[in-house]
């Protein structure tokens, strides 16, 4: 699957301003009935509103700098517990989404952290009812192996991004799968290969292994 970096990059601001609309759409209407509410016990509801609003496009933020963007700051490596905070962040809140953490690496390699978060991204979406969201990871002699589990009581995985992380499809995906296809261009990049469970599976699976510098 072969696509330029200009459509890539429509691809990712596309995502990004799609999962951004509803809690910054929030904090404007949240902000709207603030200014002409004036029973108190409203306008406490209003800004408890505003609070989760913002704590929620603050979450997402945090996550997609690590999980797209070139993470200033961390240098070649980022902190694990930074992305393991992400992952909390984005699911956690909703109370919903169980997070089993299983990393003892203290730093991963930049592309190695946006592998697992971006898995994680996926499997947490498919997890429409909740469930558990289990994320392993371990670096043995330079190599890096990432396992993402999902269980629920429905997992739905769009064929469209079980495609897009083995590499198969065509050029013309849509925003939703541009995380599925950094997946594979990472991996790919690092000489491994992404593995996915079959789509009758009782859980959702995903196994990467691949070479980081």
């Amino acid at each position: 699957m072969n696509i330029s970096p200009t459509d890539f990059a429509s691809l990712l601001c596309s995502r990004l301003c799609h999962d951004l609309l509803s809690p910054v759409g929030a904090l404007n209407n949240g902000l709207e009935l603030l200014a002409d509410e004036q029973d108190p016990e409203m306008r406490q509801r209003c800004l408890e509103l505003l609070n989760e609003s913002a704590r929620a496009s603050a979450n997402k933020l945090k996550f997609f700098r690590l999980a797209f963007g070139a993470a200033g700051g961390f240098g070649e490596t980022v902190d694990t517990r930074e992305a393991q905070a992400a992952i909390i962040g984005l699911f956690g809140d909703n109370h919903r989404i169980h997070i089993g953490w299983m990393v003892d690496e203290p730093v991963m390699a930049k592309q190695a952290i946006k592998v697992l978060l971006n898995l994680a991204l996926i499997a947490g979406d498919a997890l429409i009812r909740g469930g558990q969201l289990d994320i392993g990871a371990e670096v043995v002699e330079g190599q890096v192996e990432i396992v993402v589990r999902a269980d629920g009581p429905r997992i739905v995985l769009d064929p469209e991004l079980r495609s897009a992380l083995v590499g198969q499809g065509d050029a013309s995906i849509t925003p939703r799968a541009a995380a599925a296809h950094l997946v594979h261009a990472l991996v790919t990049q690092g000489g491994g290969e992404l593995q996915v469970s079959d789509p009758d599976a009782d859980v959702l699976l995903f196994g990467a292994a691949f070479d980081v510098a």
